[in-house]
């Protein structure tokens, strides 16, 4: 399974970070910081991280790691920005240097794991998360063994890892969406939609895991929309895939019918089940 899976801040203070849906002028900002005491540039770098475009706090970290290189943390600011803004290779690079510091630690290269997932280059990726000692345990370190675990077909590995990664944190909903499409990629429905649901439990604003939970419930030849809280449009979107899940285990009627329920459910037009319907008619006419 390679997956290959922002709070906007405002803040004011001696000076303001004015209109949070405007894009922030970071060298204004740099001017601003140059000499204030290390503290106040610490809580600079924090409020960069957390800007809605990522791609500014990347200029931002790019300029002020440039001025200051053995800055560890505006090489860890450069790196989790560049992750941010989906640029993977560079953030790959910008990890690379951050563990490449004397001063860097094993949440470091925990993150540089993450980077190399992110930039599909597994075997790295592992081979980094091999060297940290086991008794760095933490969530997302377990995630990502369960991730790998997962890729190279190792299911009792994965099995285990994910249980750890669940019980490290209070926010498990997405580890648990991980694991129950681990399951379903096995052919484990049954397990599949225990986790799926256990995940709703937790977040029910997690629309992946509804939609997944659709998913394993179709292939179990169960095509009644589970009980769990969704909008019309959500409700629209689950009997379309339902219908898909139906069609793909040649019950052709079932799915047609899902179809048609989802065009009628949907408050707008629905373009891809529209498609999906037509598509199915014109090759059972044929």
């Amino acid at each position: 399974m390679r997956h290959p899976f922002i709070v906007t801040l405002c803040v004011t203070g001696a000076f303001a970070l004015s209109g949070c849906e405007q894009g922030i002028d970071t060298e204004a900002v740099d001017r601003e910081f140059q000499g204030v005491n290390v503290i106040d540039g610490t809580n600079l770098n924090e409020v960069m991280l957390t800007v809605s475009d990522p791609n500014e706090a990347v200029s931002y970290f790019q300029r002020a790691s440039s001025a200051e290189p053995d800055r560890i943390d505006l090489l860890r600011g450069l790196a989790i920005s560049l992750v941010r803004a989906k640029r993977s290779a560079e953030g790959v690079a910008a990890w690379a240097r951050v563990v490449d510091n004397d001063a860097s630690n094993n949440t470091d290269r925990v993150e540089f794991a993450d980077a190399l997932i992110r930039n599909n280059e597994w075997e790295r990726a592992e081979t980094v998360l091999n060297a940290i000692p086991p008794t760095h345990e933490t969530y997302k370190r377990y995630r990502l063994e369960a991730m790998i675990a997962d890729s190279n077909k190792q299911w009792d590995k994965a099995d285990s890892f994910y249980e750890t990664a669940v019980g490290l944190t209070t926010t498990p909903a997405s580890v648990m969406n991980n694991w129950g499409f681990s399951k379903l990629t096995r052919g484990d429905y049954s397990g599949a939609e225990r986790l799926f649901t256990q995940a709703i439990q937790n977040d029910n604003s997690l629309f992946t895991a509804k939609n997944n939970l659709v998913l394993a419930r179709g292939a179990q030849g169960n095509y009644v929309l589970p009980v769990v809280p969704m909008t019309q449009i959500e409700r629209a979107e689950l009997l379309h895939s339902m219908g898909l899940a139906a069609v793909k285990s040649g019950d052709v009627v079932t799915g047609r019918g899902l179809m048609r329920e989802a065009i009628e459910t949907h408050p707008q037009h629905f373009e891809a089940a529209s498609r999906s319907l037509k598509a199915l008619e014109s090759s059972v006419v044929n």
